[in-house]
């Protein structure tokens, strides 16, 4: 992608990364550049993260400002955050505000396995919620918190009720926009990887069947670590493992048959590095020969 597109952005959301290694390069919270390119950047996040740690680290002053309403205060925020998912989705939202300051062409998110990915696609909705509790319990408890706030002082740092459900609102709006571009197929598409093997391939179905209930564009999946053994190879391991892999690359081209399906070889070495990495990425285009049977 880095090869066609002015600036790209690479981010590993799951918690055992491996951009660091792959890349033989450290990575962290911050974008930095992957040596020997100078379009091509990467950083690994937490999704796991806490509210705590965002509170902590100052990320969000409506959280901040959240705390400061004492008593009634913490109630809202208990109850808006005790939606399940919302811990990670804050999470997420910090990571949507790093990279929005940033100024990338395409961005491409490293997720985990089914599981994790799936809650992963789940936290703009769930914040979407998260924050409409909110803006109905300040509907509910407005004019009393803002009485209570004229009696008390205020805010801290001097701002009101209103500029707080503003920023509550400001922030909706944001995960809101950012719902929408994960829904639009002329922005965002998601790439299946898998392995040909039953498991992999329950996986991959699964993941499909609720990236369609998400609305999420899906046409492309790539199957991994196929054996290409010469014919005649006196090898019964290996042929007999490329026979397995056959049957399940048959379910796929019958079970996807609109999608492209792009396959990959096992190779005999590690892919680590940005010269190997360029080297094996040019197979997602080209697809890969299997070695003559000479």
């Amino acid at each position: 992608m880095a090869k066609h597109r002015k600036s790209v952005l690479l981010i590993s959301t799951d918690p055992a990364h491996n951009l660091s290694d792959a890349f033989s390069q450290k990575f962290g919270k911050d974008a930095r550049l992957v040596e020997g390119f100078t379009n091509l950047s990467a950083m690994e996040i937490d999704p796991n993260g806490s509210i705590n740690d965002l509170i902590a680290s100052g990320g969000d002053e409506a959280q901040d400002a959240m705390a400061g309403l004492g008593g009634v205060g913490n109630m809202m925020q208990d109850l808006a955050f005790s939606i399940p998912g919302v811990d990670e989705a804050m999470s997420f939202a910090e990571v949507l505000k790093q990279v929005k300051s940033l100024s990338y062409e395409v961005i491409i998110f490293d997720t985990a396995p089914t599981g994790h990915t799936l809650r992963f696609l789940q936290f703009p909705s769930v914040l979407e919620k998260a924050l409409a509790k909110v803006h109905q319990l300040s509907q509910q408890f407005g004019p009393m918190l803002q009485g209570f706030l004229g009696r008390s002082g205020g805010l801290p740092g001097g701002a009101n009720f209103d500029e707080l459900v503003q920023k509550l609102e400001t922030l909706r709006e944001t995960i809101s926009e950012v719902n929408g571009q994960f829904k639009n197929p002329e922005m965002t598409t998601f790439v299946c990887v898998c392995i040909a093997e039953f498991l992999s391939l329950y996986e991959t179905e699964r993941m499909i069947q609720e990236l369609s209930n998400y609305q999420i564009d899906t046409h492309c999946i790539v199957v991994n670590q196929l054996l290409f053994p010469k014919k005649g190879l006196d090898c019964d391991q290996c042929n007999a493992r490329r026979k397995m892999q056959k049957k399940y690359l048959d379910q796929i081209d019958e079970l996807y048959d609109e999608f492209h399906v792009v396959r990959m070889p096992l190779l005999t070495e590690e892919v680590r590095g940005p010269k190997k990495l360029e080297s094996f990425s040019e197979m997602l285009i080209t697809p890969f020969q299997p070695p003559s049977e000479d």
